[in-house]
């Protein structure tokens, strides 16, 4: 199992959940936040900064946003492992079902 970062977090970025990771494994893509599921040690420490409840325990994922653990996992298909997220920055692409949603309300 691991942590899933849903729809809240599209188009917000607010990186609360990046500085708190003791194991570095969100990543910056160009609309939302993924975390590495192999990477993930389900420590549970981004969940309760996330200013928008966007981060869920796999399991607690809410029915309407189910579809981002697969997004999370896609987003790392040509990416594979790279083992840190810091030593990444931004990466320019999205999960492809990311990329196609519709820009997203921002008032929060």
């Amino acid at each position: 199992m691991t942590y899933v970062i849903a729809q809240p977090c599209v188009d917000v970025k607010d990186r609360a959940c990046v500085d708190e990771c003791p194991v570095d494994c969100i990543y910056e893509g160009k609309r939302m936040l993924y975390i590495h599921p192999d990477e993930c040690v389900d420590c549970g420490a981004c969940e309760p900064v996330c200013p928008v409840e966007a981060i869920f325990y796999e399991d607690d994922t809410p029915e309407e946003w189910k579809s981002y653990f697969d997004a999370n996992a896609a987003f790392f298909d040509d990416l594979g492992a790279p083992g840190g997220a810091a030593k990444m920055g931004e990466i320019d692409h999205d999960a492809p079902f990311v990329a196609g949603l519709e820009p997203q309300n921002q008032d929060h």
